[in-house]
């Protein structure tokens, strides 16, 4: 596989993907393909699924503890 920006190489890694958002900061390690050049790390569509359904879940989860502001 090649790089979607620069063309280089892509093997399979581990990285941390960061998420700030709604009062929370999420970082979990997943597996990308990572390009050796450049250093882009690519999600599969089965790890950026699986990232949207953990948000959700802490997004539901985060709710449930953050009293409403009048």
């Amino acid at each position: 596989m090649e790089c979607l920006y620069c063309q280089g190489n892509l093997v399979r890694k581990t990285v941390s993907h960061a998420v700030t958002r709604k009062g929370y900061h999420l970082i979990v390690d997943v597996p990308a393909w990572v390009c050796e050049q450049c250093g882009e790390p690519l999600f599969d569509e089965e790890t950026v699924n699986e990232i949207q359904a953990m948000l959700r879940e802490v997004d539901s989860r985060v709710k449930k503890l953050t009293p409403a502001l009048a």
